[in-house]
This record gives C-alpha cells, sequence and structure tokens, in this order.
C-alpha cells in the first residue's frame, strides 16, 4: 500500500456512514413515539383503585411508671392493650418514633394516632398532626400481626 493508494478501510476512517446516522435516528424517533403513545393511551399500565378503610380505631398513647405503654381506644378510654418493657418491640419502637416526630415538632402528645384496616387486608397508622403515616405490610407478618392484634374482633369502628 502505498501512500497515494491507501488501505480501503482508511478512507473512510473517522467519517461516520450515512445509513448508520440515519437507522441510529429512526430508532431513536421510534422508542420515543413507542412510550408516548404508550404513557397517553395507558397502555401496559394497570391502575388499582384505593383501599377502603373498613375499620379503624383511634389511640391513645400513655406511659405508665413502671415503664409500660398503655393503649386506649381515644373517645372512651378503654383499654386496648398494655405493653410491658421488654415485649412487643415493633409497637413500642414504632410508637416511640411518632411520638418523637411530635416533640421535634413542638405538637401535642395528646391527639390520638389512628390504626387503620382496609378493604385489601392492609393496615396503617397515621399521625394527622406530623402527616406520618406507617403501612404494616411492608414490615412482615410477625409485625403486621403485632398492630393487628389490637384492632377490635367484631370489625366495628372505634
Amino acid at each position: 500500500m502505498t501512500p497515494a493508494n491507501p488501505h480501503p478501510l482508511a478512507r473512510t476512517a473517522g467519517r461516520t456512514s450515512r445509513g448508520l446516522v440515519l437507522g441510529v435516528g429512526l430508532l431513536l424517533g421510534f422508542v420515543v413515539a413507542a412510550v408516548t403513545v404508550g404513557r397517553v393511551e395507558s397502555i401496559g399500565l394497570t391502575r388499582m383503585e384505593p383501599a377502603r378503610p373498613v375499620q379503624s380505631l383511634a389511640l391513645r398513647v400513655d406511659d405508665a411508671a413502671d415503664g409500660a405503654i398503655t393503649l386506649r381506644e381515644a373517645e372512651h378510654g378503654d383499654l386496648v392493650a398494655t405493653v410491658r418493657p421488654g415485649e412487643d418491640n415493633f409497637i413500642r419502637a414504632t410508637l416511640r418514633g411518632f411520638a418523637q416526630g411530635r416533640l421535634r415538632a413542638g405538637l401535642p402528645r395528646d391527639v390520638p394516632f389512628r390504626l387503620t384496616r382496609f378493604d385489601d387486608g392492609s393496615l396503617r397508622l397515621d399521625d394527622a398532626l406530623t402527616g406520618r403515616s406507617v403501612d404494616f405490610g411492608a414490615f412482615g407478618p410477625s409485625n403486621f400481626a403485632a398492630f393487628a392484634r389490637l384492632m377490635p374482633r367484631d370489625g366495628a369502628a372505634r
């Protein structure tokens, strides 16, 4: 190969083939169009109706002198459960986190938390003052059961 007659591949080195650029452009255009049509027409998207509350319990949490926590139905003061030191650590930790959130925000302690069961079987604890909520389905069956046992057996809202 002489400098006057370079290798055939050397002639195209550094230049991009028009066909390659056109192919990449067409592929990108197709992908953008397909995604746009899919989003506009909701192709491949699943829509679920939001779960409806079927049971609710307003919980007032009080500390006892012996380190226990008493959980009472807020309206009538009926005892729902007593959590003794060293027992039900998930309940203790969750309620402590909620209480600390209120304390940091300078909010009152006496407003009850709301424990709600939904028609899809999920269970959630809400704090109306801080806007914080915890869905217990994310914490496994034993932790879910710890809060589920606090709900009244008859299914009536308290």
